[in-house]
C-alpha cells in the first residue's frame, strides 16, 4: 500500500503515540484524521501538521461518533487505516477498584476499538485496508494493580485476531501493537528504574511505535492477526548480573 492519497484515522491522536503516528504518516504525505477528546490539542496538532491533516473529535465509547468521523471521512473517500491507540489506565487491585472505574477502562480500551471496527469495516472492505490495534505488553503478561488495563489489553489483542479472520476475505489485515514503557504523558509518573532490568534499559519513545505502526500499513504486507512487540525485550524476562566470583 503506497501512503499518498491514503486516509488514516488515529484515535487518541492528540499526544503521545497517536500524535507521533499522525506526524509520521502526514509527513509520508497521507490525508491524516486526528481523532481526541482533547480539542485544543488535537487542532493545533492538525493545523501544525498541514492541510492534508484535520481533526476530529471523539469519544471512542459512543457510537454516534464514530458513525459521525465516517461520514466526515468517506466524504473524502473510503478509510485505508484505522489506528485505535486511545485508552486510559487506572490502577487498583481487584478487590479495591471500583466497578465503574474497571468499566471505564473496559469501555475505552476494548469497546472502542471495537466500535471503530463496527463502524468503519464496510469502508474498510472497500479500501481493502489496514487495522492497526494498539495493545500494550500488558496483553501479553500479567501486571499487579493493573486488572482493568490488563484485561483490556488481553482483550483487544484476541479481538485483534477475530477480525483479522472475519476481514481478511476483503483483503482488510488487522494486526496489534504491544509497547512498553513508552515516554508519554501516560507514564510520565514513572522514572528510569522501572526500565533497569531491561534488556534495552531504557524508556521507548512514541516515534518508535510511529514507525512500527508505519511499517505494518506499508510494508508488512503478507501478514494479519500478528502482534508487534517493541519493549525493549521487557518480554522475555529480566535481565540480572550475576557475580563472576560467587557460588552455585
Amino acid at each position: 500500500m503506497t501512503t499518498n492519497n491514503m486516509r488514516v484515522l488515529v484515535t487518541g491522536g492528540s499526544r503521545g503515540i497517536g500524535a507521533a503516528i499522525a506526524r509520521l504518516f502526514a509527513g509520508k504525505g497521507a490525508e491524516v484524521f486526528v481523532a481526541d477528546l482533547l480539542d485544543d490539542e488535537g487542532a493545533d496538532l492538525a493545523a501544525a501538521l498541514g492541510e492534508r491533516v484535520r481533526y476530529l473529535h471523539l469519544d471512542v465509547t459512543e457510537e454516534n461518533d464514530w458513525r459521525a468521523a465516517r461520514d466526515e471521512i468517506e466524504r473524502h473517500g473510503a478509510l485505508d487505516v484505522l489506528v485505535n491507540n486511545a485508552g486510559i489506565v487506572a490502577f487498583g487491585t481487584i478487590e479495591e477498584q471500583e466497578p465503574k472505574a474497571f468499566q471505564r477502562v473496559l469501555d475505552i480500551n476494548l469497546v472502542g476499538p471495537w466500535l471503530g471496527m463496527h463502524v468503519f469495516g464496510s469502508s474498510l472492505r472497500r479500501a481493502g485496508g489496514v487495522v492497526i490495534n494498539i495493545s500494550s505488553t500488558a496483553g501479553l503478561m500479567g501486571y499487579a494493580n493493573l486488572g482493568a488495563y490488563t484485561a483490556s489489553k488481553w482483550g483487544l489483542r484476541g479481538l485483534t485476531k477475530t477480525a483479522a479472520l472475519e476481514l481478511a476475505p476483503d483483503g482488510v489485515r488487522v494486526c496489534s501493537i504491544h509497547p512498553g514503557p513508552i515516554r508519554t504523558p501516560m507514564t510520565a509518573g514513572f522514572d528510569d528504574t522501572m526500565t533497569a532490568a531491561q534488556p534495552i534499559p531504557r524508556f521507548g519513545d512514541p516515534d518508535e511505535v510511529a514507525r512500527m505502526a508505519y511499517f505494518i500499513a506499508t510494508e508488512a504486507t503478507y501478514t494479519t492477526g500478528a502482534e508487534f512487540i517493541i519493549d525493549g525485550g521487557a518480554t522475555c524476562g529480566s535481565l540480572f548480573v550475576a557475580d563472576a566470583e560467587g557460588e552455585g
